[in-house]
């Protein structure tokens, strides 16, 4: 069983900022009642220029959580959600949680064979989705539990005319995809104007609130069951370390998607709780956040660096007033220093790396956005968490400072287990701790730095290299804009490292010129002895690079 007595980062947390907060024991839509109540006219989403208010948005999920009660939902019933941020997603999401059900978060980009395993492995009875993914979603019905689906338009929350900032065309009439009517086909809009009241369901804290699949990198995609308790306290943790957030007085772009569980607490769930308002994106396009930017002045800015690489690199970034953004957490993938500093620089606000997992809903560590940070570092434990490393082998032994080792944390925001995956859960989690399966080391002030991870190592002629410290190398090169590193087979080491660079615009560069470039900074077993250049590399929705992809390439190509 594993004892800490180390915590030297409670030596060094930023002023204003408390290492042990009061979590309230309230079921999470209580910070959309809560906030509604006390700034009914406080505009909660802005989306194509259309606003709806925090007392609107409400009643809309009270009019939801009425709905999905009359097609028969009841407490602990799960109700999945594959929309894209817009503000059907957080009525249904929030809804859904009033109603007493459990929300499943479904990637509106997933096909077939992922919407199938992911509606048969949670039971999801109703299913909230664009009209435009119908196709998709009657191909895998016969698989499923689904007895309910309910589908929305992006338009039906588009107002008329469009702003000016969004030169779309919309139809008042009809929607993208024809959807044959049923007597188990109902359309969200409809469903809300007819609605009732609903019936108040008992939801406690530690009830069930959502199942969050993980992306699946290490095999099946799992279901991290996450109560409300854990993302209250997330919030909690997030409004804490963002020490000058004025409640009722931010602006926050979300393009971070909601159906991500990073996107879902820093943005929606953290900005409902401070009664922020979102200026909500379906999609990341680096012109449109550009312009929102410069036309409703947000000032926190959650996002993955590849956003912030994109604004960073847009060449007509000095057309736009972005300096309304005071502070802006990372997550999702490491951050490179050239890409903070830059970001600062045009900005004049703060760019901070944090971490987090699903399985932790999911922040747990961030550098301190007024205090001490350090590079590469993921920073300090949230307040009411505790971290440490131990032994790769066992994990059972505490390491010392500077040694590397496992990253496993404990505290409020951890997940309960997986669904339906008991043994899995005893992997993750033992005696109140999670494995995060990430390699890590912290230094003698309590500073975390993830090394790779555990799943991702290259172990080359008996070495053991980290694929994260190889790519740090190549985002110093001046002409490379985004960097990978994999292991491949090699028949006299097991494994050697390849490297896919894409460079800047306009730029150009030999394999020679990068392997040489790395042999400066690397040792000699750790350098590239292959580059591929590309246009572009594979990412999740929220831009981490997806190593996997690459790995998965390069297998069929040797298998061939």
């Amino acid at each position: 069983m594993l004892e800490l007595e180390k915590k030297p980062w409670l030596n060094n947390y930023p002023e204003g900022v408390s290492p042990v907060i009061q979590i309230p024991e309230v079921p999470l839509y209580a910070l959309l009642d809560e906030t509604a109540r006390r700034y009914p006219e406080r505009t909660a989403t802005i989306f194509y220029g259309g606003k709806i208010n925090y007392l609107q948005l409400k009643e809309a999920a009270d009019r939801f959580a009425a709905a999905i009660q009359r097609l028969g939902v009841k407490k602990g019933d799960r109700v999945a959600i594959m929309l894209p941020n817009c503000p059907q997603c957080v009525i249904a999401y929030y809804g859904t949680l009033k109603a007493g059900a459990v929300a499943v978060m479904t990637n509106p980009l997933y096909v077939e064979r992922e919407l199938a395993h992911q509606m048969k492995d949670s039971g999801a009875k109703v299913l909230v989705a664009l009209d435009a993914l119908y196709p998709r979603i009657k191909n895998v019905l016969a698989d499923t539990e689904l007895s309910s689906l309910v589908f929305t338009g992006i338009k039906d929350y588009l107002p008329f005319p469009l702003n000016l900032l969004y030169p779309i065309k919309a139809k008042k009439e009809g929607h993208a995809v024809r959807v044959p009517p049923g007597p188990n086909t109902f359309w969200l809009t409809k469903l809300l104007r007819d609605a009732s009241a609903f019936a108040p369901v008992e939801v406690k804290p530690d009830d069930l609130a959502l199942l969050q699949y993980t992306g699946g990198t290490t095999g099946t995609s799992k279901g991290a069951m996450l109560t409300h308790r854990n993302l209250v306290a997330n919030v909690y943790q997030v409004k804490e370390w963002l020490v000058d957030c004025k409640e009722g007085g931010e602006t926050l772009l979300a393009a971070l998607p909601f159906f991500h569980v990073y996107g879902m607490t820093v943005a929606l769930n953290f900005a409902i709780a401070i009664a922020g308002t979102l200026v909500v994106h379906p999609r990341f396009v680096i012109l449109d956040v550009l312009k929102s930017i410069n036309m409703y002045k947000p000032t926190l800015f959650p996002g993955a660096p590849t956003m912030y690489v994109a604004v960073n690199n847009h060449p007509d970034v000095g057309k736009y007033d972005v300096r309304s953004v005071r502070a802006c957490i990372s997550g999702a993938a490491p951050l490179p220093v050239e890409v903070q500093e830059k970001f600062e620089a045009l900005t004049g606000g703060k760019l901070v790396e944090g971490y987090g997992l699903t399985e932790a809903s999911p922040v747990t560590h961030c550098n301190p956005i007024y205090g001490k940070r350090k590079p590469g570092s993921i920073g300090l434990p949230f307040p009411n968490t505790e971290a440490w490393v131990v032994d790769l082998d066992s994990g059972t032994r505490l390491l010392d400072v500077g040694e590397v080792g496992e990253l496993v944390v404990r505290g409020p925001q951890v997940m309960k287990g997986y669904w339906n995956m008991p043994e899995e859960s005893e992997l993750a989690l033992r005696d109140g701790w999670l494995y995060t399966g990430d390699i890590a080391r912290v230094d003698e002030e309590g500073y975390f730095f993830i090394v790779d991870r555990k799943k991702e190592m290259i172990i080359a002629g008996g070495f053991n290299i980290y694929p994260r410290e190889i790519e740090e190398v190549l985002y110093e090169h001046p002409k490379v804009r985004e960097a990978a590193a994999i292991g491949v087979k090699d028949a006299y080491r097991g494994e050697t490292v390849k490297a896919f660079v894409v460079l800047k615009e306009g730029e150009t560069a030999t394999e020679e010129e990068i392997v040489e470039f790395c042999r400066t900074r690397l040792a000699k077993y750790k350098v590239p002895k292959m580059v591929e250049f590309r246009s572009e590399l594979p990412k999740t929705m929220v831009g981490k690079i997806l190593r996997r992809v690459l790995a998965e390439e390069e297998n069929k190509k040797a298998a061939q």
